[in-house]
């Protein structure tokens, strides 16, 4: 119960890692808002929470500033507070790596970075006012991958967006910038960087059975599960972390070490 009488936001919180954060969240007592741009699939995820937390869905997209404000204000007129943020939203299992457009690639960044950036100057304010706050980015061991494998042909044929990789090496820098900033005022900014996790979204991105492969190809075999980042997403949102912030703690069984 190191979150009791807590606050906090999920984004993206419908399914996937951001369900497994919600759950862990309100097992340790927090009261727990998901905001989810898919209304269906947040309300069932709300309900499901049950005991000891207390679920709230409040429907949100978090690339429109009018959206995020709004789910901020809902969250702190139902609890009076907003003690905990974790920016979990993202396009990813219905990313198109095939789309390198420049349209595209702006859209992309406007839900996994821009979106943490709306999200957390949405909650900042009140949780400076209150003199305390956790903010929570998520990253991905994508941001540390910079090799690329060469065309069929050996030709170049052109600059690839890279779009995933590069929002979220994005908001590793986002969450220094963030800390940095907020940190006098006892709210700190932390990020976690998962590798390759074995979600629904995942499925969908890995092909076949590659995402086993991937699990015995790196220090500490085997297949992270959502479950397997909600402890250090627990730690980063307790007491026990107040005099850490802006660091990026990477789960993926040792795949990438930054």
């Amino acid at each position: 119960m190191r979150l009791e009488g807590r606050t906090a936001i999920i984004t993206g919180g419908a399914g996937g890692i951001g369900f497994a954060y919600a759950q862990r969240f309100a097992n340790e007592g927090a009261r727990v808002a998901i905001a989810d741009v898919d209304e269906a699939a947040g309300q069932a995820a709300a309900e499901r929470l049950g005991a000891p937390g207390e679920g709230f869905f409040v429907q949100t997209d978090v690339s429109d500033p009018e959206s995020v404000e709004a789910c901020a204000n809902a969250v702190a007129e139902r609890y009076g507070s907003i003690d905990i943020l974790v920016n979990n939203a993202a396009l990813y299992g219905d990313w198109d790596m095939r789309d390198q457009s420049f349209e595209y690639l702006q859209r992309v960044f406007e839900v996994n970075q821009h979106g943490v950036w709306l999200m957390t100057r949405a909650v900042s304010s009140r949780m400076v006012e209150q003199r305390h706050g956790r903010i929570i980015n998520q990253a991905s061991g994508a941001a540390f991958n910079y090799a690329s494998p060469p065309s069929p042909d050996g030709e170049f044929h052109g600059l690839s967006s890279f779009s995933y990789s590069q929002t979220k090496f994005g908001v590793v820098g986002l969450t220094k910038f963030s800390a940095a900033q907020l940190g006098r005022y006892g709210v700190t900014v932390n990020c976690i960087a998962p590798g390759v996790v074995d979600t629904e979204a995942t499925r969908k991105t890995v092909p076949g059975n590659l995402l086993e492969q991937l699990g015995q190809d790196q220090p500490i075999p085997g297949v992270i599960q959502a479950e397997d980042l909600t402890g250090a997403a627990v730690f980063f949102a307790s007491d026990e972390a107040r005099y850490i912030t802006g660091q990026i703690l990477v789960v993926s069984g040792g795949r990438h070490m930054p």
